[in-house]
């Protein structure tokens, strides 16, 4: 059995769904999924990209998900950062070096080396 979900998403009405919060291009992915019997060889044939591509999509997705679930603000560099590796303009860890680098320098004070 699954986890009970709340709805404590900011600007959701209560008995919302979730999923509802998700943007179109999510639910688009998260349906072509299911259609294709949860393979994501079939997700990534059907959208015509490799297999590393469409699972990195797909975990920004659960990412958003989880962070709709858990009430939390969506990070805006992380989905910057996450729509450069989808369109190949940045490693996937090009862009977790960029992320944590700049989590680094937002957590330490300023004035300090």
């Amino acid at each position: 059995m699954g986890s009970t979900i709340s709805n404590s998403t900011p600007g959701a009405r209560p008995g919302d769904h979730p999923l509802l919060a998700l943007p179109r291009e999510d639910l688009d992915l998260i349906c072509e999924l299911v259609l294709q019997s949860g393979s994501l060889k079939g997700l990534a044939s059907s959208y015509g990209v490799s297999y590393p591509t469409i699972r990195t999509r797909l975990d920004r997705t659960i990412a958003r998900l989880r962070a709709i679930v858990d009430g939390a603000a969506p990070d805006p560099v992380s989905e910057l950062l996450a729509h450069l590796v989808e369109r190949g303009e940045l490693t996937p860890s090009g862009a977790r070096r960029l992320r944590d680098t700049m989590r680094a320098d937002i957590a330490q004070p300023q004035g300090e080396s």
